[in-house]
């Protein structure tokens, strides 16, 4: 059958990554070790609230982040429109726009924006502690395509590709990324399998010319060592315990792992109740910076004429970074 065949080419691919990477690295957590930091992070409020385990269950315009598989599984009519604002420490604050549409019987097509926003700082040196009285910001940002089609009623696949920019005073890297997602259904209790291969991308060196002080007056530096970036493989599942119209419940499991760092395993859940409002938990586990308490977030769907509006809200308390609170609003137009 056309459905083994598919599936049986994806755990073929689970295979070959558990033998180079799923097994337990001896070493230092290798963190710091590729730039582009911000690729890690995830757009939305509702993967947040449940820990990160949702590879398997992404079925929305946040799905071109987690697993591009799952734009097909999209409540799309005639487009999806989503957009997620984040506020971290520091006046730190992340922003992320991304709108999907079927373009085809069985064809999907995804566009998407993320910037991180670090603020006006500061320029401090080694002989001015205190300030040199100059200001500089940081600017980090990508845009993404994403493709996605569905292969039979259980299996569907997606590609995204991406181009980022990290921008430094005086420096920026360029780079072209892309990710991998897959997504199987058992349909045995709404259960599924996820994959992601995220962030393929070219060793690349940093463009432009940075000054630095030394006894002897400022010197420009212009030649830079090459920069990678952080490539995530992740693989989850997730079924639906309770299942109905009233009440609903999904559990997930997800593991991570990450080229520049330990691997980390995330579990969460999801309740809804008349498929209207949502409540939402998870925990990662094993990740450097660790929880304080699980994440959580509440979600409401309201279904309107034109289509639906989706409100989400995450929650979650690290260790030393502090509080971080994201909000996403979601529009289906039929």
């Amino acid at each position: 059958m056309r459905i083994n065949k598919y599936f049986y080419i994806a755990t073929l691919l689970i295979a070959g990554k558990a033998n180079a990477q799923i097994l337990p690295s001896f070493g230092d957590s290798r963190s710091g070790s590729t730039g582009m930091q911000f690729l890690k992070i995830a757009p939305d409020a509702r993967s947040m609230s449940m820990g990160g385990a949702y590879v398997a269950i992404a079925n929305d315009v946040s799905a071109m982040y987690w697993n591009p598989a799952g734009i097909t599984q999209s409540d799309t009519g005639l487009i999806n429109i989503q957009t997620s604002h984040t506020s971290y420490f520091g006046d730190i604050s992340a922003n992320h726009v991304g709108i999907i549409g079927r373009v085809g019987k069985l064809s999907y097509l995804g566009f998407q924006v993320f910037n991180m926003n670090y603020g006006t700082m500061n320029e401090t040196t080694e002989f001015d502690p205190s300030g040199t009285g100059r200001k500089f910001a940081i600017n980090n940002y990508y845009l993404g395509l994403t493709f996605a089609k569905v292969l039979t009623n259980n299996f569907s696949f997606g590609i995204n590709g991406r181009y980022a920019n990290e921008g430094f005073p005086g420096i920026s890297i360029h780079n072209v990324l892309f990710d991998l997602g897959l997504k199987y259904d058992v349909g045995i209790k709404n259960a599924r399998f996820g994959i992601n291969f995220s962030n393929f991308g070219f060793n690349v060196k940093p463009d432009g010319k940075a000054q630095v002080l030394k006894f002897n007056g400022p010197t420009d530096i212009t030649n830079f060592t090459t920069i990678t970036v952080p490539g995530i493989f992740r693989l989850g599942a997730a079924f639906d315990p309770i299942r109905g119209y009233k009440h609903n419940l999904t559990v997930a499991a997800q593991l991570n792992h990450p080229t520049d760092n330990n691997e980390t395993y995330a579990l969460g859940a999801e309740y809804t109740f008349k498929r209207m409002l949502y409540g939402r938990c998870g925990y990662e586990f094993a990740s450097d910076e660790a929880y304080r308490a699980p994440s959580a977030g509440i979600g409401m769907k309201l279904r309107r004429n034109f289509g639906g509006l989706t409100i989400d809200y995450g929650f979650l308390a690290k260790s030393s970074l502090g509080n971080i609170h994201r909000v996403t609003i979601a529009l289906n137009i039929k």
